[in-house]
């Protein structure tokens, strides 16, 4: 006959993560359906706050920082404040994602919740579904904008983040794509990271770190996939979309503000790049309902 009532006690003195003193902010949620017509965010970084996407469905390819991994359902992707990400593939997935800021952790520097060594992306393992489920009920309740829905989405912000504290503490860290970055290469998107706005070209980034501009190319090349030229261009776009997400900004200033000189040639690259022009890119936003920057899937 089984037991009509069971309590489970708490074996272990425990200490919260998270004080009233180092008390992290829910910024956004936002999901990715399963489908090829999903538009990717190309390269960009968020300067003040982390993501945490979880792969729900599907594979993909991830370029984080300047390094390549291939994920699949069941990973857990941390985007540090600051580092440069991007899809490097085209293949259909499924994701959540959780912003957040004020992220304060003993060791770590401001709103990073791995360290700068350590690999971006964990397995969950048999933690899936209840993960799925913290991010799916934030999202539901935010987007139905429930009474207090502010508070107990931090609550929930709180669970997540400490599960994927224990996730990324507990588990061998998975060799990336690309195990062997050079030093070169990641001088190169250091230089294109800061100076994307500007008129760059490859013989100005060759004098900049005194070597040959063939040279910096093909190092570049091996260690992110991209040719300078391309890592460029959508970086520039990745930041446009950000802007275009996150400001009211009028579309020709957010150009200028990526390094182009007139509106018409960077609404034919944003087209290009993301299949749709910048102001239906706003709007598709708009639409759906959601306030401040998208996710970074």
């Amino acid at each position: 006959m089984q037991d009509l009532q069971v309590q489970c006690f708490v074996k272990r003195n425990y200490h919260p993560a998270f004080t009233s003193d180092t008390m992290p902010r829910l910024l956004y949620v936002s999901r990715r359906l399963f489908s090829d017509r999903a538009h990717p965010r190309l390269l960009h970084a968020h300067p003040d706050f982390v993501e945490v996407l979880l792969v729900e469905e599907g594979s993909a390819r991830f370029l984080i920082g300047e390094t390549a991994y291939d994920v699949q359902a069941g990973d857990l992707l941390i985007f540090n404040s600051g580092v440069v990400h991007d899809e490097l593939s085209n293949t259909p997935f499924a994701s959540s994602c959780i912003a957040v800021g004020g992220l304060r952790l003993p060791g770590l520097r401001e709103n990073a919740l791995a360290a700068e060594d350590a690999s971006p992306v964990y397995p969950v393992g048999e933690e899936l579904p209840d993960l799925r489920t913290l991010y799916q009920l934030i999202y539901r309740y935010l987007s139905e904008d429930r009474p207090d829905c502010e508070v107990f989405c931090h609550r929930l912000m709180l669970a997540l983040l400490d599960r994927a504290l224990t996730i990324s503490g507990s588990v061998s860290l998975r060799a990336p794509a690309n195990p062997e970055p050079a030093s070169l290469g990641k001088q190169v998107q250091d230089y294109i990271d800061r100076h994307y706005s500007e008129p760059l070209t490859l013989q100005q980034i060759g004098q900049a770190l005194h070597v040959s501009p063939y040279y910096l190319a093909h190092v570049f090349k091996e260690a992110s996939g991209y040719s300078p030229r391309q890592y460029l261009l959508r970086r520039r776009i990745g930041e446009a979309q950000n802007l275009l997400i996150s400001t009211d900004l009028p579309i020709s200033r957010i150009a200028e503000m990526v390094g182009y000189d007139t509106q018409n040639y960077f609404d034919q690259q944003f087209s290009k790049h993301t299949g749709m022009a910048p102001r239906k890119f706003r709007q598709s936003f708009q639409a759906g309902g959601r306030e401040g920057p998208a996710g970074g899937e």
